[in-house]
């Protein structure tokens, strides 16, 4: 697992910034960003990321709406959405929107790339993760 392909998609500038350095000295590359969901939608088709890391609350197009639009356009591109809330009803609406999992930006620091890389390890009984 090496040189993964991340779009990151926060309407904040100061938030794909702390991704970008979450991201830094992983195996995950950022290949884009997007201000909101129709321009996630846009990069995705052009940039064919891995992986988009998605804000839930943002203008134009809003999360769910995007993470449902990039699974249908593209299925094998993985989905998290890192959201402010702290929601179990929440996650499971991006989980049926198409997310493949939920992280929130308290926890970010701590569990994003180990569920990054969950979503691309090999289904086991061990890894349920990769189960979506």
């Amino acid at each position: 697992m090496t040189n993964l392909r991340v779009l990151i998609v926060d309407d904040h500038e100061v938030v794909r910034r702390g991704l970008r350095d979450i991201l830094r000295d992983s195996p995950f590359v950022v290949c884009g960003e997007a201000e909101n969901g129709k321009l996630a939608v846009e990069q995705t088709l052009e940039l064919k990321p891995d992986i988009v890391l998605l804000d839930m609350s943002m203008p134009v197009m809003t999360g769910l709406q995007a993470a449902a639009k990039i699974r249908a356009l593209s299925p094998p591109t993985k989905i998290i959405v890192v959201t402010m809330h702290d929601s179990p009803q929440m996650a499971d609406e991006a989980r049926a929107a198409g997310a493949d999992a939920y992280v929130t930006k308290m926890s970010a620091g701590k569990e994003l790339l180990a569920t990054m890389a969950a979503l691309f390890e090999p289904k086991t009984a061990e890894n349920p993760r990769t189960d979506s």
